[in-house]
């Protein structure tokens, strides 16, 4: 059964009926990059960005960690080396057309951009058509250690494939905003900007611990771009991580918070009916501005 700190925060993220039964073709599309897992929704909404390749290196690349090798997908300005790195964490629905696309942003605005496919030990997320066994069978089988051990391999690539290690920085949504926190407080990345991410929830041994409990330890400052009508994170957990930041280290201390009022979970994904176009657009500009205040740009 979906534990009950997960079942809440996803809540809002159950998409309508007729998801049912992703055919092979939808999977294989959505674990590359170009198309939508069945779960993320049946209709990909008219507002969706398409971000083109023009200019760009893309595609799926591989790189080995612990004897596994661990697929991505990497956007990078074509040609040029020295580039600043930016880790794109997922979703719960993988590395489908949306975290693909949003590789391409980065990458439009100078950064190697790399999104892992971070469940591939545990599953396939485009196969699954309801949310539920999605998370039951694959999401909450990850464990936080084997995704912190899959980032850093993804910045060991970076390094030797055309990017700068010491201008780095890590983003995700969702799923991924709360392993934002987990890798600010675990690698030498230089900033975070954590979207919608969980803050506190119950340990077990595959999560041993949330980030209001490593708050304090941050070795890079976190940006947390929030929701106030975010029905799966109520805003008196954000107050308590900020609490905890303010009593933590430099780069804890430094970490800020914006909420945008009117927005609900998933604002930024432009592909559901969850996006909010004005705070969509204020976040990623405040996404830039923070990555280059903190020395990854």
């Amino acid at each position: 059964m979906l534990r009950d700190d997960l079942k809440k925060e996803f809540d809002s993220l159950v998409p309508g009926p007729g998801t049912e039964g992703a055919t092979r073709r939808t999977a294989l599309k959505a674990a590359l990059g170009v198309g939508y897992a069945a779960t993320a929704g049946a209709v990909v909404a008219q507002t969706a960005i398409k971000t083109p390749s023009d200019g760009l290196v893309t595609g799926e690349i591989t790189y080995e960690v612990n004897g596994f090798k661990v697929p991505a997908y990497r956007a990078a300005p074509a040609g040029k080396t020295g580039l600043p790195v930016v880790l794109v964490v997922q979703e719960i629905f993988g590395v489908h057309e949306y975290i693909a696309d949003t590789a391409r942003r980065f990458a439009k605005a100078g950064y190697l951009a790399i999104a892992p496919e971070l469940y591939a030990r545990q599953g396939d997320p485009g196969k699954y058509g309801e949310i539920g066994k999605l998370m039951a069978e694959v999401v909450a089988k990850v464990p936080d250690a084997q995704v912190m051990a899959d980032l850093d391999g993804a910045l060991k690539w970076a390094g030797a494939n055309g990017g700068d290690v010491n201008k780095a920085a890590v983003t995700g949504f969702c799923w991924g905003g709360r392993i934002v926190w987990l890798y600010a407080a675990h690698a030498p990345v230089k900033a975070g900007v954590a979207w919608y991410g969980r803050l506190v929830g119950q340990p077990n041994d595959l999560q041993p611990k949330h980030p209001v409990d490593v708050a304090a330890q941050l070795k890079a400052p976190v940006l947390g771009l929030y929701g106030g009508k975010d029905q799966g994170i109520p805003l008196d957990t954000v107050d308590r991580m900020k609490a905890a930041l303010a009593a933590g280290s430099p780069a804890a201390k430094a970490s800020q918070f914006v909420v945008y009022p009117d927005a609900p979970h998933g604002f930024h994904a432009d592909y559901r009916p969850s996006f909010v176009q004005a705070s969509a657009e204020d976040g990623w500009k405040r996404a830039l501005d923070w990555f280059k205040a903190n020395g990854a740009a």
